[in-house]
């Protein structure tokens, strides 16, 4: 987009104290927060508020709000963010304003091709706090060095997560408040078996060894009046759930840890055994009818090759 200059601040703090005008823009708010990111100064309001003020103060119009609240950086498949980009397609306005770069985007390849895309829509990105202007080289290599610094935090965190999940496995803690069918949760953290629940996964896997189809597994459970630990009706994938759950057999693991806890044991060896192999029994099928159609056809082209062949010579 041609002559797009960045707002010039009176020399607050953080950039977003008083920008002069430098010509009147349609401009955009985008917003976002993630799970863990509701605390004052990230809140969807706060960050609508400061960036409406600059765009106040630059004497742009606001056109658009766009919010995503509860929703991870790490990638653009979020609703709101979408919508942005619909309507910078459509040439609705002429830069997007964010509080601060992370709320708009972690991943730095994600970041970096909106970037260009939306440059080629003559769309700007300004940053209230981080004095980000696109619009020229100099504005672009500080946005991508920006951009690093963001992807290298979220990395940091994940990093530090991971550790976390890993130091509770090792404790044979489990990570969340929803344990899975068949235990409940100690306050320590730790896992017991729940009788109930207990008798309700044999129920699933001796139904299903019986009948060999989930969706029917689900049915008869339904039928029964049984609900999953959520007290939600059965379905195939939530019958899946519970049938792949090597819990059951007590091989507990969590983040890279893993270990044989026999006190969160439910099931013999051999009822798990032979519910997996009646899950992938469709699957050795296909395979071996796969690598016979391969072979047909290989013994098919050689053929034809050699009847092409003895017939060139002849």
């Amino acid at each position: 987009m041609e002559n797009i200059a960045p707002p010039r601040t009176s020399g607050g703090i953080d950039g977003e104290d008083t920008p002069k005008p430098d010509e009147d823009l349609q401009a955009a708010i985008y917003a976002r927060t993630s799970s863990n990111s509701q605390r004052y100064g990230y809140s969807i309001d706060e960050q609508v508020r400061r960036c409406w003020k600059f765009c106040e103060n630059a004497s742009w119009d606001i056109v658009f709000v766009f919010s995503d609240e509860a929703e991870s950086g790490r990638d653009t498949e979020r609703p709101e963010f979408q919508s942005m980009l619909k309507q910078a397609r459509n040439n609705f306005f002429d830069v997007v304003v964010f509080w601060k770069l992370d709320r708009f985007c972690r991943s730095l390849v994600d970041l970096v091709k909106t970037e260009e895309e939306l440059d080629e829509l003559g769309v700007g990105l300004h940053s209230v706090t981080e004095f980000l202007d696109t619009t020229n080289p100099v504005g672009r290599f500080n946005f991508r060095n920006l951009a690093s610094a963001a992807e290298l935090e979220s990395d940091l965190t994940s990093q530090r997560v991971k550790l976390g999940m890993y130091g509770l496995a090792r404790e044979r803690k489990w990570p969340n408040d929803h344990p899975p069918l068949g235990y409940t949760k100690n306050d320590d953290g730790t896992l017991r078996i729940d009788e109930k629940e207990r008798e309700l996964v044999r129920l699933i896997f001796d139904l299903y060894i019986q009948e060999h189809s989930m969706p029917q597994v689900a049915f008869l459970l339904n039928q029964r009046n049984k609900t999953t630990n959520r007290g939600d009706s059965w379905c195939r994938q939530s019958v899946g759930k519970v049938l792949r759950n090597e819990l059951y057999i007590g091989h507990y693991q969590i983040a890279d840890f893993e270990a044989n806890v026999e006190e969160y044991r439910i099931l013999p060896d051999r009822v798990f055994e032979e519910a997996t192999k009646a899950r992938f029994r469709f699957k050795h099928a296909q395979t071996e009818m796969d690598s016979s159609r391969k072979e047909s056809k290989a013994g098919r082209i050689v053929d034809e090759y050699r009847a092409y062949r003895d017939g060139g010579s002849s």
